[in-house]
């Protein structure tokens, strides 16, 4: 495992590994790489990213990019300077950065096969003005028969729990600078005294609700660093207005 940022010789011809695909993303022109079989990016990282308020001067970082989802939109649709994003496992890392190359972003995407444990080791404090994260949702790895797969590690805290993301984005951020993050609402309460612990104040919050009138799903938070107790509840997003069919919201932030 390397640091660096990987060298993706962009220049040259872009491999697609067998088992690998190219997805239209529906916005900007973007396309991204994915597994035929295996984990693939969802509708929370792109709620995340309509979440977000990053601008074009801000320096941001993702951590666990996986499919690297997050910096492709963010830097593709100019809403970012630079995304430095961490992904502790190779393979995925090799893809997403092979993403990079296929949108022509490597001037503002850097994706690091690192782990997110050693971001302030790695960059130093204050490094940053935006955090994102889609981290894993499941605290233990409690009936996993292999908590090596690739799946296991994006949904469980198999390599690093919320504590570290929360201890490493405060530490990577400048102050005033925002975390964000999507998860699930039944883990809110512990979410939010692990950032404040780290003194990241929440301060906007919004549920995801698959039909109206069902119980929420997801939950979109952004904390600043450093900011006073003071939080905003927006109106929620409804995913379906009907089995099969998207709520007018889903589809604009798909771009459809």
């Amino acid at each position: 495992m390397s640091d660096k940022p990987i060298d993706a010789d962009c220049a040259g011809k872009l491999t697609i590994l067998p088992g690998e695909r190219v997805d239209e993303l529906q916005q900007a022109g973007l396309r991204i790489l994915q597994k035929e079989q295996g984990f693939r990016f969802g509708m929370d990282a792109v709620l995340l990213s309509s979440f977000v308020r990053a601008e074009s001067r801000d320096r941001c970082a993702d951590f666990g990019t996986g499919t690297g989802i997050l910096p492709l939109l963010l830097a593709g649709m100019g809403r970012a300077k630079s995304v430095d994003a961490f992904e502790i496992q190779p393979d995925m890392a090799d893809m997403a950065a092979r993403s990079v190359c296929l949108n022509r972003l490597e001037e503002k995407i850097s994706i690091v096969n690192g782990d997110i444990k050693e971001a302030s080791a790695i960059f130093g404090g204050a490094s940053f003005d935006v955090v994102t994260c889609n981290p894993p949702y499941m605290s233990n790895n409690h009936g996993l028969k292999n908590p090596g797969l690739p799946k296991a590690i994006a949904r469980h805290e198999v390599l690093c729990t919320f504590e570290d993301i929360a201890r490493e984005a405060s530490g990577v951020l400048k102050f005033g600078g925002r975390f964000y993050m999507v998860h699930r609402p039944h883990r809110l309460l512990e979410l939010l005294e692990t950032m404040r612990r780290w003194k990241l104040e929440a301060k906007r919050m919004k549920f995801v609700h698959p039909f109206a009138g069902r119980e929420a799903n997801m939950v979109l938070i952004e904390a600043f660093k450093g900011g006073r107790p003071e939080m905003r509840i927006e109106p929620p997003v409804i995913v379906y207005k009907e089995q099969g069919v998207y709520s007018d919201e889903i589809y604009d932030i798909y771009g459809y």
